[in-house]
């Protein structure tokens, strides 16, 4: 009898709890959700079941206007593609979704998933290291490292399909060490093995997302995953703490005494304005210098060459934009000189084919905030506590586009007017928590480009890439789909 009474008693609360939620008019809960556990069952599986459901959400959440929920057992989040929305949460909800905190026995309190107040400071003091005055310093590694891939991939033109992503990951660890971090890795075992550790983490951070029983740090610490987990940390850990090692022998040299950093401006990495601050006025410990080097080591060798494959795999599917790019090239750089600063700018048609394929291919696809109070947006009204993303793969397919929304269009990046306001484009992030290193991403990117494309006729078909989420949009399967011809 006294089970029974406590059991319409939580009936009674549950129901007054939903009428409450009724009220503060919520957005529309996604269609497909199951008895007790919501929509949780539709995201078990791997990263490419779960990219499949991210991609079909896109649809959904457009025909319910915009934005609606999902129920994830007892867990609430927010999915958003509405533009104006997005802009008002990505400027008033400055704090990371809690999810994030999975992600700092990695990152440590480093940019990406810090609290605001230490962001904001942090950001402030950091954004020098990525002026272009420095960046433009970086040309000559740029402009080597694409030499060096031109010349790794020859042994690949004319014989078929290759796994090009591979090459171009490790060019991009390679460019990374030259510039943000100031030295040059030769351990190319211990490069592989952290190649290898960043995916291996990647996906034990998804699984643990979608496994919420695992969301509490005392059930965590238990789980097979975590001790999966630590095994990889282990060798992130040694890169980033190898790299610091040598750039402070560098910089220090065998000595343990402090004194001031006097490298002057022409050539100053990213690790050296931390160490310079860490010296100077103490504003970061080792742990917090390392964390920033972990940050910057798995955004540049992660981001970079998944833009620069789908990029490729567009181009070598539109023989007739790659054609485009090429005569672009040729008339700006001619046949085989170095690209320097001012061409950059002059590279516009290539700049538009880098910006229409990270509007459909965005590498982080998605945002979460954290709700620390009510929410208001167009239609409705956000309940605090709750999670909040931010679907940019679904803004970057929002009508507002207008009706060639899907296809790859580069030409609209060159009339204003078929470009929608800027508040619809989010390949770096939205609002202010953007990535600080965005302008350095565009600035090599646009160099292996313009390398590889002057060197080889690319092709391939784009639509039998296999895409997964695990934490990033990650093409796979590139040895089935991409080849290369030398040009004469």
């Amino acid at each position: 009898m006294f089970a029974v009474v406590l059991l319409c008693i939580a009936c009674f609360a549950y129901w007054c709890w939903c009428r409450q939620r009724a009220k503060t008019a919520e957005p529309p809960p996604l269609p497909g959700a199951w008895p007790l556990v919501g929509h949780l069952p539709l995201f078990f599986g791997d990263g490419y079941k779960l990219w499949n459901r991210i991609n079909n959400m896109v649809d959904q959440v457009c025909d319910v206007g915009g934005i609606a929920k999902i129920n994830l057992g007892p867990v609430t989040a927010y999915i958003i593609t509405d533009p104006d929305d997005c802009n008002t949460i990505a400027t008033t909800c400055m704090e990371k979704d809690p999810v994030y905190e999975f992600t700092k026995p990695w990152f440590g309190e480093s940019l990406i998933a810090s609290r605001y107040e230490v962001w904001k400071n942090d950001y402030k003091l950091l954004t020098p290291a990525f002026s272009q005055i420095i960046l433009n310093t970086f040309m000559d590694v740029f402009n080597s490292e694409s030499r060096k891939l031109v010349k790794e991939l020859e042994k690949h033109a004319g014989k078929g399909p290759f796994d090009l992503f591979t090459y171009l990951r490790h060019n991009a660890l390679n460019i990374l060490c030259l510039t943000a971090l100031g030295v040059g890795f030769t351990d190319s075992n211990l490069a592989s093995d952290y190649l290898h550790a960043v995916k291996s983490t990647f996906d034990t951070l998804v699984e643990r997302v979608l496994k919420i029983w695992w969301h509490s740090p005392y059930t965590f610490a238990w789980s097979k995953l975590k001790k999966e987990q630590d095994g990889y940390l282990k060798i992130l850990h040694k890169m980033s703490d190898a790299v610091l090692q040598k750039r402070k022998s560098e910089m220090f040299g065998n000595t343990c005494v402090k004194k001031t950093i006097t490298t002057g401006t022409k050539f100053k990495p990213f690790v050296d304005i931390l160490l310079e601050l860490s010296v100077e006025n103490g504003a970061f410990n080792d742990e917090q210098i390392r964390a920033q080097v972990d940050l910057m080591l798995v955004a540049g060798q992660e981001s970079t060459p998944n833009a620069l494959l789908f990029t490729m795999a567009l181009l070598g599917s539109h023989p007739d934009v790659q054609e485009r790019v090429f005569s672009e090239i040729q008339e700006v750089l001619g046949e085989d000189r170095d690209v320097e600063k001012m061409d950059l700018s002059r590279l516009q048609y290539l700049e538009a084919v880098v910006k229409e394929s990270l509007r459909l291919f965005p590498i982080a696809p998605l945002i979460g905030r954290k709700l620390e109070r009510d929410v208001k947006l167009k239609n409705y009204t956000l309940s605090p506590s709750q999670h909040c993303i931010l679907l940019i793969y679904g803004l970057h397919k929002h009508p507002i586009w207008g009706p060639d929304r899907h296809e790859f269009k580069p030409e609209r990046w060159l009339e204003p007017s078929k470009v929608p306001f800027n508040l619809v484009y989010g390949p770096f992030g939205l609002g202010r928590r953007q990535c600080i290193g965005k302008t350095y991403a565009m600035m090599s990117m646009k160099t292996t480009l313009a390398y590889v494309i002057r060197s080889y006729r690319i092709k391939a078909d784009y639509t039998k890439m296999r895409l997964k989420y695990v934490v990033t949009l990650n093409p796979d399967n590139a040895e089935y789909y991409i080849s290369i011809e030398k040009r004469t």
